[in-house]
């Protein structure tokens, strides 16, 4: 499948123009955003967006994000745009959080799993921005791989997952967040962070007040408001094990008995201080670090061959949020 080379710094305008024209002829074009690479299709263009799902085996109760180039045209898409959602757009965008309102009859059911909301956020990365801007179309994107397998932060992570349905590839080099954009539902008084990220109450009750998270529930059928909502989800091909920490002699002989059992065994540690090399990776003890490499070091432990990873359980408080619900999905 063709990939685009693209220079973040200055987008070519004649390679974006390409890529916008295939987007709103109803095509899939894959796309670097700043949290992980999106599978894009015209969001208004219901056969596009059923593309998506066929391309990824993604379940029809998984709503789609759409990606707008601004507040106004979230606004477009929106039955109703709370206040809170507007405080929410000039603190916030483009930056990695997405809003849920109650949505225009414009935008398909197969959008929102058939649900009366949409989920909207403009993008920070300058290349999902140019492309916005020039295809003048909301654009749905979920992330560009096989549903509830782990997301690209290379567009070679989307070419061997998705290389042969998307009918271009754009790389504009590694993701800078590294996952997914924290899902905000603003339809009730109170907002409620449906998924979890990388901005977390800290810095949205500034902004909007108090928030919750979500605690109900869902059937596995039942149509989800966010994506990100399915028990397994951002799970690499290797069995994910959480682990409480230990020292590095524990961890050696930890995966020593795993050898010993026939498996191929690697290791994310908290651990700065200690040098480490494959299969035990440091990750860093910063959660904006640490999310910035996760899904990459997943990758490359999968590329390594191993088929189980032990991985230390990172702190509780709410800035890691995001990270310790990408890695209980991955081990679910």
């Amino acid at each position: 499948m063709p990939t685009l080379l693209i220079d973040p710094r200055a987008p070519d305008a004649s390679a974006i123009a390409r890529a916008a024209a295939l987007l709103r002829d109803g095509r899939l074009v894959a796309f670097p955003t700043e949290t992980v690479y999106g599978i894009g299709a015209h969001a208004l263009d219901a056969r596009a967006v059923r593309r998506i799902y066929e391309a990824k085996g993604r379940p029809s109760s998984n709503p789609l994000i759409v990606h707008v180039a601004d507040e106004n045209g979230a606004r477009a898409l929106a039955a109703e745009w709370p206040d809170l959602a507007a405080r929410c757009a000039r603190a916030f965008w483009p930056g990695p959080l997405t809003v849920v309102v109650r949505k225009r009859d414009v935008v398909p059911d197969d959008v929102t799993a058939g649900l009366d909301s949409v989920a909207v956020r403009v993008p920070a990365h300058p290349v999902a921005l140019a492309l916005l801007r020039a295809a003048k179309i909301p654009i749905a994107a979920p992330s560009a791989n096989r549903s509830s397998e782990l997301s690209p932060t290379t567009a070679r992570h989307v070419e061997r997952a998705l290389g042969d349905v998307v009918d271009l590839i754009i790389d504009g080099g590694p993701t800078t967040v590294g996952i997914e954009s924290t899902v905000v539902d603003m339809r009730g008084a109170v907002p409620v962070i449906l998924r979890p990220g990388i901005l977390g109450p800290d810095e949205l009750a500034p902004v909007i007040g108090p928030v919750s998270f979500v605690s109900a529930a869902l059937g596995d059928s039942a149509a989800r408001p966010s994506p990100g909502m399915l028990d397994r989800h951002y799970a690499p091909r290797a069995r994910v094990v959480l682990i409480d920490a230990f020292d590095a002699r524990a961890i050696d002989a930890r995966l020593a008995e795993l050898r010993r059992r026939g498996e191929r065994p690697g290791a994310l540690v908290l651990d700065n201080a200690a040098r480490r090399e494959l299969p035990i990776v440091a990750m860093p003890a910063e959660p904006a670090a640490y999310a910035r490499r996760l899904y990459d070091v997943l990758h490359m432990l999968d590329d390594a061959g191993c088929t189980v990873i032990l991985v230390e359980r990172v702190p509780t408080d709410t800035s890691w949020a995001g990270i310790r619900d990408r890695l209980q999905r991955a081990a679910s």
